[in-house]
């Protein structure tokens, strides 16, 4: 006679394909009832509208009915409360973070991924120069370019003829430079206008190479600069690097925000935290002090507001900082005083509070943080 115990132990072969776990792991099963020959299980999605609705039906059905005395089979979906909600992504996410294969950077490494929607919203610009505001600071800062295909980090930090190379035991070695470990694929090229022909798989591979190859030694936050929109990069590290966080960047421009709420919708379905939002190139003020929004206003807390995350920073339309990139001279060094280095040193110093070192932080405080913004999922 089949019992609501031996059901249970089946359920544990159905696992939720998005979630890579079993759906009496997730705390989805609420409820069993055997009569008769009949079993009814009750399952809470994390949606009412699961795109993996159909499947999870009929794999429960399918283990169930395979078990002796069993003629019939029902399955009722309902929907997880708020607060399930968040306790499941956070149990997914730690088995995430279990299950992970191996890299060179540390469990205790911060990993902040400079993410947008689309190209053009200043990104690289960020990275570099938040990677360097937090060096300021007096933190080991490694600065990762993940966009494999439109690398600029080197050329915006100065480097000329410097190329990677590999210590006795081969492993890659990080270029010092500005006080920054550096690693991109515009330092194993032997000129920056040879376009990298690869596909998908590639870039994946590339990157897994530079997280696992690299002897990135001790840091205390690796600034990724990822690569705009929401493909093989971006599942890669998210896979790779399941303590990565993610900052998303946009201007103030209605489109370019909605575009950047995808690559946070990515970030969220892959369980990575979304800890905040950068507005760049907002506005622009001239000597005599006139102000002009060249890009509108507001899209950046708009989409802050959205995500239910910060604006950690806005930061105004400033020449300096084309300039300082293209001489590889970054602003927030060559011109600490200007507005946007200020903004840039502002939004560092946030980025820390949300994300400080591990060593000043308690666990409780930590959960605390990652269960609330874990509930913006079901928000």
């Amino acid at each position: 006679m089949t019992t609501a115990a031996d059901i249970e132990r089946a359920l544990r072969g159905v696992v939720d394909p998005e979630l890579g776990a079993d759906v009496v792991e997730l705390g989805m099963v609420k409820g069993i009832e055997v009569s008769d020959g009949r079993a009814t299980i009750k399952l809470a999605l994390t949606i009412a509208a699961c795109p993996m609705r159909d499947q999870i039906d009929g794999d429960v059905t399918r283990k169930i009915t395979a078990l002796p005395g069993i003629e019939s089979v029902t399955v009722e979906m309902g929907e997880m409360t708020q607060e399930e909600r968040s306790e499941l992504m956070a149990r997914a996410r730690w088995k995430a973070r279990e299950d992970a294969e191996p890299t060179m950077i540390d469990p205790v490494t911060r990993v902040i991924a400079i993410s947008s929607g689309k190209g053009g919203v200043g990104k690289s610009s960020i990275s570099v120069n938040l990677a360097l505001a937090l060096s300021q600071q007096g933190f080991k800062v490694g600065l990762l370019d993940a966009d494999i295909w439109g690398f600029s980090i080197p050329r915006m930090l100065g480097v000329g003829s410097e190329r990677l190379t590999a210590n006795e035991s081969k492993q890659i070695q990080p270029l010092e430079v500005q006080g920054l470990k550096l690693v991109s694929t515009g330092l194993l090229v032997d000129d920056e206008d040879k376009a990298l022909m690869w596909r998908g798989l590639m870039l994946s591979k590339a990157l897994e190479q530079f997280l696992r190859d690299v002897a990135w030694g001790e840091i205390d936050y690796l600034v990724v600069d990822m690569p705009p929109g929401t493909g093989d990069i971006q599942m890669a590290l998210a896979r790779l690097l399941p303590q990565a966080e993610m900052v998303v960047v946009t201007t103030p421009q209605k489109t370019a925000q909605k575009v950047a709420s995808r690559v946070a919708d990515m970030a969220r379905r892959s369980f990575m935290p979304v800890i905040g939002v950068v507005e760049n190139m907002a506005g622009f003020t001239t000597e005599s002090g006139e102000h002009f929004n060249l890009f509108g206003e507001g899209g950046g807390q708009e989409l802050a507001d959205e995500l239910g995350v910060p604006l950690i920073a806005s930061i105004p339309l400033d020449p300096l900082v084309v300039a300082g990139g293209d001489d590889g001279t970054p602003v927030i060094q060559s011109e600490p005083g200007s507005p946007a280095a200020l903004a840039v040193s502002g939004a560092a110093k946030r980025v820390v509070e949300l994300v400080p070192p591990v060593e000043d932080e308690t666990c409780t405080a930590r959960i605390d943080r990652l269960v609330e913004g874990l509930k913006q999922l079901g928000a």
